[in-house]
Formats: structure tokens, C-alpha cells, sequence
């Protein structure tokens, strides 16, 4: 009973998912239509405010009842990003729910095509901290450059540009921050954001590393085995002879 409880609930568990997954996809169409100002008329504006208000509402009603909130907020980075109304390019951090329920359910597994490349991306991104480090990069880049167009009066996709260039040290000097406020947020970013992304470049470094000692070490096995395998092989050649000798 228990049994068919859990699978049922299982099933329908898939099938909100799934929903979640295409709305996420609608949404991120009709942030895109805005951005590039193609009007998309009432309808489209009304279907993309319902559209906000779901998924704010699903954020809330998760972070309530999840056990750890901590692990939540870190884990659902993006769907927080995915909410905030203040540009429609937020929007398309709601296609992160979409590689979440691949991985939550399984999908790669369940379709068959799971095998090796799989296995080493979800080592290389979970394993080593790798998604982490960039979610967290991520957000202090996006926060970032919307404090700094309320404080600097400037448009969200400059600010984006201007915390890009700060945080990855390019820094063009084509813009900078004229007020107080904008240049606390210009250093909080150089400090975190420069930090976090020298994390996310070591550890790309160090996985890429690893994997060439473990194909060195790999190859070394594999020479000795063949070896004993000749070895082998040779003495049961001999032997082989040997018996040969004593049937005569």
C-alpha cells in the first residue's frame, strides 16, 4: 500500500516538474519577445505577470516548507534570481528549474544515454563544488549590477555589462561609480565577485589536472598489466611445450 502511495505520488511529482519546466520555458520566450521590444500585446503581458506570481509563489511555498533553508537558498540560487520583476532578463534563470528536474528524476538514466560524459559532468560540476562557486558568482554579479543601476541611475544591461568587466578584473574604465553608494558596491564586487571567480578557475584547473594524473596513472596500470599478461602468456607457451615433450 505504502508502496503504490510513493509511486503515485512519485508520478505526480514528474508531471508538476514537467509543467514547471514548460512554464519556465514560456516565461523565458516572452522575456526574450520583451527584450528585443517585440510586442506581445495584453495577453502577452498579463500571461507573463501569471507567470511571475507562480513562480513566486512555488518559491515561497518551497522555501516554507523545506527542512533546511540554508542549503535551500544556496541550492535555488537562480530561481530566486528567477523572480526578481525588476527586468525581464530575469527571467531566464527560470530554465535553471529545467536541468534540476533532468537531474532530480533522473532523466539521462531513465532515457538510456546515461554512460561516462555523464558521470564525469556531474563530478566536474557537483563533486568538485564547481556549481556552487558558480551560482555564487552568478548572484553577487546580478545583485550587484542591480544595486548599482538604482544607486547609479543607470540601465540594467549597462550595470550588467560594468559588474561583468569588475568582476573578471577588465575593467574598461568606460564606466564607474560616481557615488558613494555605487563605489561600496563596486568594492564588495572586486572583493567577492573576483574571489569567487578565481575559486571557479582553480577548480577547473584542478579537475582538468587530476584527470590527466589519473590517465597517466590509468596508462601505467594498464602497461604493467599487459605485461604480466606477455608473461603470462609466455609460460603457458612453456609449459605448453613441456607437455608436449612428455607425451612423446
Amino acid at each position: 500500500m505504502r508502496e503504490s502511495i510513493k509511486q503515485h505520488s512519485e508520478k505526480w511529482l514528474v508531471i508538476y516538474h514537467l509543467i514547471v519546466a514548460l512554464l519556465a520555458i514560456a516565461s523565458s520566450v516572452l522575456a526574450i519577445l520583451m527584450m528585443l521590444n517585440i510586442k506581445v500585446g495584453l495577453a502577452g503581458m498579463v500571461a507573463y505577470q501569471v507567470l511571475l506570481a507562480f513562480f513566486v509563489i512555488d518559491y515561497i511555498i518551497r522555501l516554507i516548507f523545506t527542512q533546511n533553508r540554508k542549503w535551500f537558498l544556496i541550492n535555488n540560487a537562480f530561481d530566486l534570481l528567477g523572480i526578481l520583476p525588476m527586468h525581464p532578463a530575469f527571467s531566464l534563470f527560470r530554465l535553471a528549474r529545467i536541468f534540476r528536474m533532468i537531474r532530480t528524476h533522473h532523466l539521462f538514466w531513465r532515457l538510456g544515454i546515461s554512460g561516462k560524459w555523464t558521470r564525469d559532468f556531474h563530478r566536474f560540476t557537483y563533486d568538485t563544488g564547481f556549481i556552487y562557486l558558480f551560482t555564487i558568482s552568478v548572484v553577487i554579479i546580478c545583485l550587484s549590477a542591480l544595486l548599482f543601476s538604482i544607486v547609479e541611475h543607470q540601465t540594467l544591461s549597462e550595470s550588467l555589462w560594468w559588474a561583468i568587466t569588475t568582476a573578471t578584473t577588465v575593467g574598461y574604465g568606460d564606466d564607474s561609480p560616481r557615488t558613494a553608494w555605487g563605489k561600496l558596491i563596486a568594492t564588495v564586487l572586486m572583493l567577492g565577485g573576483v574571489g569567487f571567480i578565481g575559486l571557479l578557475t582553480s577548480t577547473i584547473t584542478d579537475f582538468f589536472t587530476d584527470r590527466t594524473g589519473q590517465a597517466d596513472e590509468q596508462q601505467q596500470q594498464n602497461e604493467a598489466l599487459t605485461k604480466q599478461i606477455q608473461q603470462l602468456t609466455r609460460e603457458v607457451s612453456r609449459l605448453s611445450k613441456k607437455v608436449d615433450q612428455l607425451k612423446k
